[in-house]
């Protein structure tokens, strides 16, 4: 794996003109964020050796290289998931590379179902902490070049970056939550009873992706900021039938929000 990796980071960096100090991953519904960024490399995945390429409507499968308001960053518009037949090394294998790359700070979206009987559909939450019912990124044989074998989980999202996003939020007078992901397999939504016993489990909001990127980003010592885009509602009462193009629409209508939290957010790093 790590001849792989690097191979995918010595053909970046010959393409691009400056180290990024913050990733990105972008959700379904947020590529948006890229006309935000000026622009100074773009990559296709398909260009890039040993990289995964997204299979999923909304995701453009490119890395996106440049400035928000002037801090270098790159983006992934676009991300790999399980349910895609990857396995989870090649879910996380960007991180990786984004880590090798040069980034301390990896920002993570996604768009999930709401299990909080307090939330709506449009909330922003910011994830405080995770379940995993994913097989966990880390099994198998581990390198030493990469981080530990054991890896502490206890807080795996940046308490500082909470902070500054909380106030960032409040300064614009944008409505956020706080909350527990839970990250499934999918490519299904969750049944009634599945949205009931992730709540019982204890998640506010459940999705398809994220957990094995952080996972992967806390072995490599990132400091890491998620938000989940409440797309639709796992409450019962409120539960409709849901279709990927609804989510990607709710998260659109919500986008604008996010971007202004995360373009403050960069700038006070």
């Amino acid at each position: 794996m790590l001849g792989k990796i690097k191979e995918a980071v010595d053909f970046i960096e010959s393409k691009i003109r400056s180290t990024p100090l913050v990733g990105i991953i972008l959700g379904s519904g947020l590529g948006d964020l890229g006309e935000h960024i000026k622009a100074e490399t773009i990559i296709p995945y398909k260009d890039i050796p040993q990289f995964p390429v997204s299979t999923v409507n909304g995701h453009k499968g490119r890395l996106l290289f440049g400035k928000l308001n002037g801090v270098n960053v790159v983006a992934m518009q676009g991300r790999f998931h399980y349910y895609e037949g990857y396995s989870m090394k090649e879910v996380t294998f960007p991180v990786r590379v984004l880590k090798l790359l040069g980034i301390e700070y990896l920002f993570v979206f996604n768009a999930s179902g709401g299990v909080n009987p307090n939330f709506e559909v449009g909330d922003l939450m910011f994830i405080t902490d995770h379940i995993n019912l994913l097989p966990n990124p880390l099994v198998g044989k581990n390198f030493d070049e990469l981080g530990p074998r054991f890896v502490d989980m206890s807080k795996a999202y940046d308490e500082t970056l909470l902070i500054k996003a909380k106030r960032i939020a409040r300064h614009h007078g944008i409505h956020y939550q706080t909350g527990v992901y839970a990250g499934g397999s999918g490519p299904t939504y969750e049944t009634p009873s599945e949205y009931k016993y992730m709540r019982i489990l204890g998640a506010d909001a459940v999705g398809m992706s994220t957990v094995p990127e952080v996972i992967v980003a806390r072995q490599m010592k990132l400091r890491i900021f998620a938000v989940s885009v409440i797309s639709d509602l796992g409450v019962e009462g409120k539960i409709i039938e849901v279709s990927h193009q609804e989510v990607i629409a709710a998260v659109e209508q919500v986008a604008p929000k996010l971007i202004k939290i995360i373009k403050d957010m960069v700038t006070d790093l």
